[in-house]
């Protein structure tokens, strides 16, 4: 069909084909587009009040109840398995050292060995590692044959030979593996506590508690009630739903045999997948599938702080764009390439909600230009410029049933964020809301363009997050304040 005319002219025919002027067409639209995110919302929160339910059940029934450390559990005991502690450090001058400090003090234990790895072209990290580890005999400073960055895994496949390296040399058989980040805090009571967990598990995982930051109270505290409420019901749910626990690559403890077996099935001979943006998450899962006992641990101490590891998050909105974007490719995209899918219902479900981080970045992006358009369209209807958009039944049914959704799940987020960080970080955790789902539609954009070139043969690198701050506890186990 020819349509004459000025391109204004020829958009105004076109809109105006089947009897519709352009404002009618506008308002159709904008209909089609409140219903179509209004339901991928509704079917988002039926995942999660699916899980909310079965938290209550295991809750009522006991089995997700947190225990309690008894009064005279001393977290300096020897330990019953020889431990080595893994932690890759790139560019992490600022923070390598002050971990590698409260390691040593925390966890005296002469059965732990400390490996950090560190690359020749990257002087500063070396120089604060060596200064932290001083004359402690338990330390090794493993330096990479290849100057930096590699991948994560790829520096933890080095610290892994070199723990073969000393057991050659006879220095004993390493049985348990722990990984950590150069920016951790660990919890005085956890390496123990990993230790008693491992005579019955073959992989473990403590919680993750993000620090409050008081200089970054929109984007660097907002993961703290992703991770409060993750850490708290969704890994509580999986592990006792019978799904494989993914590693979060941080307070995880891994059995060496088990370990070794996951190297086996590699062609390379190395435990870490080189190759994988988000290695930790595919161990968690390659364990599950080879048939490793999983435990999610959550205890808390004497004081009744939660027993996990804590640390700062990216205080900017651009590395925290980053380092989720990383998570989304890995996990959603580079996950359903690489791990696939079981025949499991329930790992089924949970692979699922893994990898729905690129649709919900679509949906959330929709929702908000749709709630603009209708401001836009309300605007311009009090002002005389177009006709009143009305909500039919279904909508209006799909919009309420959504704002209930949304008040729920705002209301578990408080819940979850203020037992862990107190009410007034509960409170900021529902405002911070919109902020976060703007991360998440960044995050999902950049994932989905960084997936597309590696399809066209762009090399997986160490896209790492920068860290400049640690968390500093007070005497009853509180975050106190951020140390720069």
């Amino acid at each position: 069909m020819w349509i004459s005319g000025g391109p204004g002219e020829k958009w105004g025919r076109i809109m105006e084909l089947g009897g519709f002027s352009a404002a009618q067409w506008i308002v159709l639209i904008q209909h089609e587009l409140l219903l179509f995110t209004g339901l991928m919302f509704l079917a988002g929160a039926v995942d999660e009040w699916a899980v909310d339910l079965l938290w209550i059940y295991y809750r009522l029934t006991g089995r997700a109840r947190t225990t309690h450390l008894t009064a005279d559990f001393d977290g300096t005991a020897q330990l019953v398995r020889r431990t080595a502690v893994m932690i890759p450090a790139w560019a992490e001058s600022e923070v390598i050292g002050i971990t590698i400090q409260r390691i040593l003090h925390v966890w005296p234990q002469g059965e732990l060995r400390l490996y950090v790895g560190i690359y020749p072209n990257d002087p500063e990290t070396m120089a604060a590692a060596t200064e932290a580890a001083g004359e402690d005999p338990r330390v090794r400073l493993v330096v990479e044959t290849q100057p930096g960055p590699t991948t994560k895994a790829g520096c933890l496949n080095s610290l892994y030979l070199a723990i073969l390296r000393d057991e050659q040399r006879g220095l004993g058989r390493i049985e348990t593996v722990i990984l950590h980040d150069a920016e951790d805090m660990v919890d005085r009571a956890a390496l123990l506590l990993i230790d008693k967990a491992m005579a019955s598990a073959d992989f473990v995982q403590l919680p993750v508690l993000p620090a409050p930051q008081p200089s970054s109270r929109w984007i660097g505290s907002h993961y703290c009630e992703e991770f409060a409420e993750a850490h708290g019901k969704a890994m509580v749910v999986r592990g006792l739903g019978g799904a494989s626990i993914p590693s979060a690559g941080v307070g995880c403890a891994i059995d060496r045999s088990w370990l070794d077996r996951v190297a086996q099935g590699h062609s390379s001979g190395l435990p870490f997948a080189a190759d994988s943006l988000t290695e930790d998450y595919e161990l968690g899962l390659t364990l599950g599938e080879l048939g490793a006992k999983a435990q999610f641990l959550r205890e808390r101490d004497g004081s009744g702080h939660l027993v996990a590891t804590r640390a700062c998050f990216p205080s900017g909105i651009t590395e925290a764009v980053r380092q989720k974007t990383r998570w989304v490719n890995g996990i959603a995209l580079h996950g359903w390439d690489r791990i696939g899918w079981t025949r499991s219902p329930f790992e089924i479900w949970m692979r699922l909600r893994d990898r729905r981080g690129p649709l919900t970045a679509l949906v959330l992006a929709l929702s908000y230009f749709a709630l603009a358009l209708a401001a836009g369209l309300q605007i311009a209807h009090w002002l005389g410029w177009g006709p009143a958009f009305r909500l039919t039944p279904v909508l209006r049914f799909v919009l309420l049933a959504s704002a209930f959704a949304l008040a729920w799940r705002a209301a578990w987020r408080f819940a979850f964020t203020a037992s862990e960080y107190g009410l007034v970080e509960g409170i900021r955790a529902v405002a911070r809301i919109p902020l976060a789902n703007i991360i998440a539609i960044m995050a999902g954009r950049r994932a989905c363009v960084a997936y597309w070139r590696t399809l066209r043969g762009a090399a997986v690198t160490w896209d790492k997050t920068s860290h400049s701050g640690h968390p500093v506890m007070d005497g009853d186990g509180r975050f106190a304040k951020v140390r720069k």
